[in-house]
């Protein structure tokens, strides 16, 4: 007995009504996709904002230890950063920076130690 011959897939399709239903699924990965690369676009900046505020705090801890509080200004304005708070607690400097919306603070002091020998 001849086998009775298949219709085409794509025949199948256009009958069962299928055709285009592909295109709403890669409209909403390509939504997914752009919104994932703005998150991380964001995350990114972010990450940035507080890896150099916390430079220009450091900068401005040492600066503010070795030369005084208005070269820890200067130390925080030349890494882009605005000083907010310098301390001086028993020879220890702390000071606290933005830079966008990130803050950072940092802590310096010199420790004089005795000759060896």
């Amino acid at each position: 007995m001849p086998a009775t011959p298949r219709p085409a897939r794509t025949d199948e399709r256009r009958a069962n009504g299928d055709r285009g239903q592909v295109l709403p699924l890669l409209v909403v990965l390509l939504a997914l996709a752009l919104g994932c690369i703005v998150v991380l676009g964001r995350v990114g900046v972010a990450a940035r904002e507080r890896a150099e505020a916390q430079t220009a705090a450091d900068a401005a801890a040492l600066a503010g230890v070795v030369a005084g509080p208005d070269a820890a200004a200067e130390a925080a304005a030349a890494n882009g950063a605005t000083l907010l708070r310098l301390e001086v607690v028993d020879g220890v400097v702390i000071v606290e920076v933005e830079i966008g919306g990130a803050t950072a603070s940092a802590h310096a002091s010199i420790d004089v130690a005795a000759p060896a020998g």
